[in-house]
């Protein structure tokens, strides 16, 4: 099956990322103002608080030394096919220990239209009829099956070595022999819908989803990749909203304003130099 693997160059997030997962790092990125968005666990789930209007990307930074596919969904729907997410789709292909933002939704092998905070009705999974998950980020990784080469093979070493091959081949075929991959989807996806539910209930502000924004300049191209099993070896979920919401359902507590107390020294609260004197302009007075 062919999964597209990143080609474009390279660079390194300067800032410190708050990141969710244990065979890669998934961080949410506020590309309009170049930050990482706090992550919050809440009730057993991982949030982020996003702003209407900006754009974000989803940045995926693998620990391991070998490829990972990374199939990914924004509000249940998959980034690279826009169909309805199912781990069984297509994805991104990482190497080893390599790191990238994956910044909207895939229009071509050189474009995708940006991931964008906006109202729900608003988010592309809305307006294409499908609103019940708007409001969670997903990634699913898999290693990769690889078959070590070896200079001669035995009849038994090659029967071994068919057996490996069926097994590709099945992993291939994911949607027709993976029923417990569907069942775990299908519980997500519940859960998803539930909360949807009762987030909308109860948010003070508009929920957020992700809209289609403008279209951007990313290239990529194709390649093969054999899954070792077609139940993902890790499951990544981040939810998101307005922080006005989040506050509302505790996610985030906010700070009580500080009151002013008495001061242990009141009238040592200046700098300490000479101050200007009336009608100085930097040059001397007028």
């Amino acid at each position: 099956m062919k999964r597209l693997v990143l080609t474009a160059t390279l660079a390194l997030l300067s800032f410190e990322a708050t990141a969710v997962g244990r065979t890669a790092d998934v961080t949410i990125i506020d590309r309009d103002h170049g930050r990482s968005l706090p992550t919050y666990y809440y009730r057993g789930e991982y949030w982020v608080a996003g702003t209407p209007g900006s754009r974000y990307g989803i940045e995926v930074r693998s620990h391991t030394g070998e490829r990972l596919l990374a199939v990914m969904a924004v509000d249940g729907v998959n980034v690279v096919t826009g169909e309805t997410a199912s781990f069984a789709q297509n994805g991104y292909v990482f190497y080893g220990h390599q790191s990238y933002d994956i910044t909207g939704w895939r229009k071509s092998n050189s474009e995708v239209a940006s991931f964008v905070f906006a109202a729900a009705p608003d988010s592309y999974a809305a307006r294409t009829g499908r609103a019940a998950n708007v409001g969670v980020i997903g990634v699913a990784l898999f290693r990769e099956l690889t078959v070590p080469a070896t200079p001669a093979l035995s009849d038994n070493a090659l029967g071994g070595l068919g057996a490996a091959r069926d097994s590709a081949a099945r992993a291939r075929e994911v949607p027709a022999s993976a029923p417990p991959a569907e069942a775990a989807e299908r519980s997500l996806a519940g859960k998803a819908t539930v909360g949807a539910e009762a987030r909308i209930a109860m948010a003070p502000a508009p929920a957020l989803g992700t809209a289609h924004g403008a279209r951007e300049n990313s290239v990529v191209e194709h390649t093969d990749f054999t899954r070792r099993q077609a139940t993902p070896d890790e499951v990544i979920r981040i939810r998101y909203d307005s922080y006005e919401n989040l506050v509302a359902q505790g996610v985030i507590r906010r700070q009580p304003p500080r009151l002013p107390g008495p001061e242990a020294f009141p009238e040592s609260g200046g700098q300490g130099y000479v101050p200007d004197p009336p009608g100085y302009s930097g040059g001397g007075l007028r």
